[in-house]
């Protein structure tokens, strides 16, 4: 094991022990035994995942020079609560069945509906019950922030970044509905939609985080740092993303084949395959894409016709070129060498993840 996967496996023993105190502490709190299944869904919700966003914040405070403290890995954990909100809500929008191989949170609040046979529509139930999941989740992670021990000097210097992350998360939600609903879907829409969904909250703001907590301050090298790494590293993440969505195995990804062609999602992958298509293939993109009620042959259908156009092979070349723009962009960054070694593997991980 290289010593960067060593302090991986430490980053996610901390983090997932901050978020179960964390959790712990809400119980007392919360009281009526009425709501134990929403402390319960929050608990199941948060106990996956590979603590990426938390190591990059992490990273960004050893590279400009802060020690290792408890109160680090606590704010950095602040930044899974804030994952876990995006992801529920994020499943209620698109109709997701499925979360990591398990019932995504609105389906399983369906279910609970439906057992105990209340009156209204299950449905509805479940979908409402999930936005306010959500929403908790959003509030969880200011306060865990706010209250992470950390210096105030530091979270003090930070706040603006730490609100900003949460604006430009909802944003590239928004966005996101807004690529599906006017089908525009051109190659600057898909990358703007990759950026702001998930690049910017996933690698470029934990990184920059962690860099100014522990400078207490927004420095030049910090910001150029953060857009040229970290922006790289995340649009490359979320390309990645969109390849599995759509050629990753459900065994792996914990979501069914093909989720991403039944939810319409107009990513890089289908713009690229409609900008070269035959009239033929274009057609068959438009009538199927965003169908719920895909079956195999049809995910089938239009996996071939994403690598029959050269879609497929056009991203995985769009991957390689902003990793190695990110590498690259390491070598002359005033961070401590072991930083530097840590974030160029966390940058190959991130981009060649296989869930």
């Amino acid at each position: 094991m290289t010593p960067s996967a060593a302090a991986l496996d430490t980053i996610r023993s901390e983090v997932d022990r901050s978020l179960r105190e964390f959790v712990d502490r809400q119980r007392p709190l919360v009281g009526a035994p009425e709501l134990v299944p929403l402390l319960t869904a929050a608990e199941e919700f948060l106990a996956g995942g590979k603590r990426l966003r938390p190591a990059f914040c992490y990273w960004g405070w050893h590279g400009a020079g802060g020690e290792d403290d408890p109160a680090l890995f606590t704010a950095a954990a602040s930044l899974e609560l804030l994952q876990a909100s995006a992801l529920v809500h994020d499943d209620v929008m698109d109709a997701s069945d499925l979360r990591r191989g398990m019932p995504s949170a609105h389906r399983r609040f369906q279910a609970m509906h439906e057992k105990a046979g209340w009156r209204g529509s299950a449905g509805q139930f479940g979908e409402g019950a999930a936005i306010l999941l959500g929403n908790l989740l959003l509030i969880w992670s200011g306060e865990m922030w706010r209250n992470s021990g950390l210096p105030v000097e530091s979270l003090a210097a930070a706040q603006r970044i730490h609100d900003h992350m949460r604006t430009e998360l909802m944003c590239g939600q928004y966005l996101d509905l807004l690529e599906q609903a006017h089908e525009e879907n051109t190659f600057d829409s898909a990358l703007r939609v990759a950026l702001f969904k998930s690049g910017k909250y996933s690698v470029e703001q934990p990184l920059r985080l962690g860099l100014v907590l522990a400078a207490r301050g927004v420095e030049p090298w910090i910001d150029r740092l953060c857009e040229e790494y970290g922006r790289s590293v995340g649009i490359a993440f979320q390309l990645r993303d969109d390849v599995l969505g759509v050629f990753g195995d459900p065994a792996e990804t914990g979501k069914p084949a093909g989720d991403d062609l039944r939810e319409g999602k107009r990513t890089m992958l289908v713009a690229r395959a409609l900008a070269v298509a035959t009239p033929l293939q274009a057609r068959t993109v438009e009538e199927t894409l965003g169908d719920p009620d895909l079956d195999a042959a049809g995910v089938a259908r239009l996996r071939q016709i994403i690598e029959e156009t050269g879609a497929l092979a056009a991203c995985e070349s769009m991957i390689k070129e902003y990793l190695d723009h990110a590498l690259i962009s390491l070598d002359g960054a005033p961070i401590t060498p072991r930083s530097r070694t840590a974030l160029a593997d966390l940058a190959v991980a991130a981009t060649s993840r296989r869930t």
